[in-house]
């Protein structure tokens, strides 16, 4: 499909919509962000609310949580895996060290931190009167107990990655030949951890640093922490918020930690409830809901309400498309590249050539997306701009698919495999904003027009949970698949590319990948020009063997209301949010 004939489509797709939009242009000033790879330099919206309003006391805060699902409630930072359930945490529990405007962790936070000269050891300090939401300390003994329960054999989480592997004496107590960690020390508030060798990423979130009650889940076997009450109906954290009453699923009432290690909150109580995405922007306009994240389907709606301000930031998050090659043993926690459906490069190459990024973003997402290159975010220092991506070109995608043998035999316009027999490539992507349907259907008008015959699974889009269950279970129905990552600040991306890693979808495996994710955690990456080019060169690999298509990076958008005081988007504490009225701005 042309340029031309995508425009057509969003036309007639919007036609039968609410016209619900994202974010593009500010102030009717376009800054050229199409253009710009390397983002970082780039803002189009403010971060934080302006109003300068007095601060009324113990004030409530309606948040939306936009959604076309349930949130699953694994409320626990060791154990959920979707973004919603994320969403939650962040009110009522939190990392023990906070990151500055780079990244890198300070002193700022509920603990304070020292590196050991050979850089091997970081030891954390918990500060007096932290405490969790039942009065008890928090210790080092909590956070240890977080690193039993990730290493443990039984542990139903994505959490022990290669990182957690790296643990002195973690691997020996993960087979179960020991237990306890060798490489972790408690001493009452004082923990350290060691590390096998030195490692860059300890002090970009390489290290764990999210502790859980020990003490109140100590009657909670490891394998049933998941599916229990005291994670999905009574969670504790130590966070600024502590959970009232959650409606599973639905809603979540939160109230003052007035123990708070910062001190009291502003707000009395938070009321945090699912809202459909398409209902969003009615939802702030009315004032029923104060705060509220949005696509960028629904902006238009958005931006010329008179009660509230936008917030957004390009974040570290991407979407993608990518291929089933091969599937996850659970036993050995190792990926087998088996699946030869979708293993030739060039077919990857040609499904590759054949989309319009650009376009999409211009015309889907009103420029608030924007064509990704690599599958390291455009905003991290570790981003390598050089790599051009995979621009538009169906007359490369059909060569690369003549030069394979994916061939129309028959006549009928649609290429058979390289054995001459039909060929139809299964495709799954989810339910999500206004924009989902119409995104999938671009998709697979683009490679029908390089004559290859692409179907959604089951014939339609999927729900979001249902969806992640398939991609992580290697549901043999999937040949490709649309999905996004919220990359973290950490740029070692061995949690999702790293051969044992649950969160390698792709089931994508390469040696060299493994060498240069190795090379990315030596000591000699405490060099920043050398570990930059390391990861540029691992880039350019994943670029090259495509096991998965970077589709677009994007700006993240919040509107928040008027009566909103000291809400900062990207750098979020709930503890300093006011509201100035008792009532929504309408």
């Amino acid at each position: 499909m042309s340029y031309k004939g995508l425009c057509m489509l969003i036309v007639s797709v919007l036609s039968l919509t609410a016209f619900n939009t994202n974010h593009t242009i500010v102030d009717g000033k376009k800054h050229g962000i199409l253009n710009n790879t390397n983002a970082n330099t780039t803002n189009l919206f403010t971060t934080v609310t302006t109003n300068s309003k007095p601060a009324i006391k113990n004030g409530h805060l309606n948040y939306g949580l936009s959604s076309d699902t349930p949130f699953t409630g694994i409320l626990s930072h060791l154990l959920y895996t979707g973004n919603p359930d994320s969403l939650i945490l962040q009110f009522f529990d939190e990392s023990l060290l906070q990151s500055d405007e780079n990244y890198t962790f300070n002193n700022e936070g509920a603990a304070t931190y020292e590196m050991s000269d050979d850089n091997k050891t970081i030891t954390l300090t918990i500060k007096d009167h932290v405490k969790w939401h039942d009065g008890a300390p928090v210790t080092g003994s909590d956070l240890e107990y977080a690193f039993l329960v990730i290493g443990n054999p039984d542990y139903t989480g994505v959490r022990y990655d290669k990182q957690m592997q790296m643990v002195k004496g973690m691997e020996e107590y993960h087979k179960g030949k020991v237990d306890y960690i060798s490489g972790i020390k408690v001493d009452g508030k004082k923990i350290s951890i060691t590390f096998k060798e030195a490692n860059p990423s300890i002090l970009t979130g390489g290290v764990w640093t999210y502790p859980m009650h020990k003490e109140y889940l100590k009657d909670v076997a490891i394998g049933d922490l998941e599916s229990s009450d005291k994670i999905r109906k009574t969670p504790i954290g130590f966070g600024p918020f502590q959970v009232k009453k959650i409606i599973p699923g639905e809603a979540v009432e939160f109230v003052s930690n007035d123990e708070y290690w910062q001190g009291k909150p502003q707000l009395g109580s938070i009321s945090l409830k699912v809202i459909n995405p398409d209902l969003a922007v009615k939802a702030i306009e009315t004032g029923e809901l104060d705060i509220v994240e949005i696509s960028a389907d629904q902006y238009d709606q958005a931006k010329n309400l008179q009660n509230i301000e936008t917030l957004g930031y390009v974040g570290f998050a991407y979407s993608y498309i990518g291929f089933k090659l091969g599937h996850f043993d659970p036993i050995s926690k190792t990926t087998k590249m088996d699946n030869p459906k979708m293993a030739n490069i060039n077919l990857r190459q040609a499904l590759a050539y054949a989309i319009d990024n650009k376009a999409v973003g211009e015309k889907i997402y009103k420029g608030l997306r924007f064509p990704a290159n690599t599958v390291i975010p455009a905003i991290s220092h570790y981003h390598n701009s050089k790599i051009k991506g995979y621009s538009f070109n169906q007359q490369k995608s059909k060569r690369l698919l003549d030069d394979a043998g994916y061939i129309d035999t028959d006549g009928d316009g649609i290429r058979e495999d390289l054995k001459g027999k039909k060929f139809t490539i299964y495709f799954a992507s989810m339910n999500g904003d206004a924009n989902s349907e119409l995104l999938a259907q671009y998709y697979i008008q683009q490679w029908g027009d390089i004559g290859l015959d692409v179907q959604l699974v089951d014939g339609r889009l999927q729900e979001f949970n249902s969806f992640y269950d398939m991609v992580a279970l290697d549901d043999p129905k999937i040949d490709i698949f649309q999905a996004a990552w919220q990359a973290g600040s950490d740029p070692d991306p061995s949690g999702i590319w790293d051969k044992n890693s649950d969160y390698n979808y792709t089931r994508w495996v390469n040696q060299t990948s493994q060498d240069l994710l190795a090379k990315g955690l030596s000591p000699k990456a405490f060099d920043k020009k050398y570990r930059k080019e390391v990861y540029d060169e691992w880039q350019q690999l994943v670029h090259d063997e495509v096991p998965m298509i970077p589709t677009l990076f994007r700006y993240n958008l919040a509107v928040a209301n008027l009566r909103i005081k000291d809400f900062d988007y990207k750098f979020t504490d709930w503890s300093k949010v006011a509201v100035t009225a008792e009532d929504a701005v309408r």
